[in-house]
């Protein structure tokens, strides 16, 4: 009995470590872009999963999409699902200038 769980736990200590360097950091990272999403603000920088970036110019609470201004006089409704990451909001510094 004892040698059937000591052969289990190499296959218990992977999981472990699997939960704590790749899991659990995802779960926050999703848990900070949902909280993101839902402060999304007139005047705020996006980046699509499409990779089009653009200042949103309406966010309506409850609706799920977002108007985004991608150039100047060019205005497209986006998904807010479809919002990789927000770039900077509007009275905070710029959180990825996209410099390296």
């Amino acid at each position: 009995m004892n040698s059937g769980i000591i052969s289990f736990l190499p296959m218990i200590l992977v999981f472990v470590v699997f939960y704590f360097v790749l899991i659990r950091p995802q779960q926050s990272k999703q848990r900070e872009l949902r909280a993101q999403l839902n402060a999304l603000r007139r005047g705020d920088r996006i980046k699509t999963s499409g990779g089009l970036i653009g200042t949103v110019q309406l966010a309506r609470e409850g609706s799920s999409e977002v108007d985004v201004e991608i150039a100047p006089g060019v205005k497209v409704q986006v998904a807010r699902d479809s919002i990789a990451s927000v770039l900077s909001s509007s009275g905070k510094a710029p959180a990825d200038t996209g410099k390296q």
